[in-house]
Parts: structure tokens; C-alpha cells; sequence
């Protein structure tokens, strides 16, 4: 297997989960009772990273070895997106996941974690619309 299709493998399977959150996992939260929601946040958060973290360094290690070995567009422009995705994840959404952990939860805190992931469900959509569009191309 290329590491080019082991990359399009991992971009699938975030493009996957970042989808299911965006769509069923962060609308829930909406409908959950305080108490009920921290217990339920932080199992949540627990399981959910067992998938998403290994993936994620994947991705990073891979588009870093790929940037390295052969830059070019899709290197650069993949490594520039994966940055921006980490960046979000760690200035906007572990700090409102702590909020939610501590039991600091509103309406409006739960609304900015929805709109504020669409940042990242469209970056990691595109990143991996470019990764199959690159894996098409070069496997021709």
C-alpha cells in the first residue's frame, strides 16, 4: 500500500467522524440536562478520542514525511490545512470541551462549538476531496 493511499485512508476516516459530530454528535448536546450532559460529555470525549487522536497524528506524521519528501501543492496545501484543523482543535474547541467537562454550559456555549466545527468539517472535507482527487490523478 502507498502512503498516499494510507493518507487518503486516514483523511476518510476523519472526514467521516467530522461529519457524524458536526451532524448528530454536537446537535445532541442541545437536548441533554446539565448533569446529564457532563457525564454523558465525558465518556463521550474519552471513547471518542481513542479513534480521533491516533488518526489525527497519522495524518499529521504522514503529511509531514509526504511534505518532506516531495513538496509540492498537495504537500503543502495538505500540511497548511492539517496546521489550521490543529489550531482550531487546540485554541477553540479543547478549551470548550473543558468548559463542558467543568459543568460551564449553556445554550450559547453549545451553539458556538456547532458553528465554530464547521471550520474544521469543511477543512477536513476539502483536505480529503484534494487527497482523492490527488490519489485519482497520479494512479492513472
Amino acid at each position: 500500500m502507498s502512503i498516499a493511499i494510507l493518507r487518503l485512508l486516514l483523511d476518510f476516516g476523519l472526514v467521516v467522524l467530522i461529519w457524524i459530530i458536526q451532524r448528530i454528535v454536537y446537535p445532541s448536546f442541545l437536548h441533554y440536562e446539565t448533569q446529564n450532559l457532563i457525564v454523558w460529555h465525558n465518556a463521550y470525549t474519552a471513547r471518542f478520542s481513542t479513534i480521533v487522536i491516533p488518526l489525527m497524528l497519522g495524518q499529521l506524521a504522514i503529511s509531514i514525511y509526504q511534505v518532506i519528501v516531495a513538496t509540492n501543492i498537495y504537500t503543502v496545501i495538505s500540511i497548511v490545512c492539517i496546521v489550521l484543523i490543529w489550531a482550531s482543535t487546540f485554541l477553540h474547541f479543547v478549551p470548550i470541551h473543558s468548559q463542558i467537562s467543568k459543568g460551564i454550559i449553556n445554550e450559547k456555549i453549545l451553539i458556538t462549538l456547532i458553528r465554530k466545527n464547521w471550520t474544521r468539517t469543511i477543512l477536513w472535507t476539502l483536505l480529503f476531496i484534494f487527497s482523492f482527487t490527488y490519489c485519482a490523478y497520479w494512479s492513472l
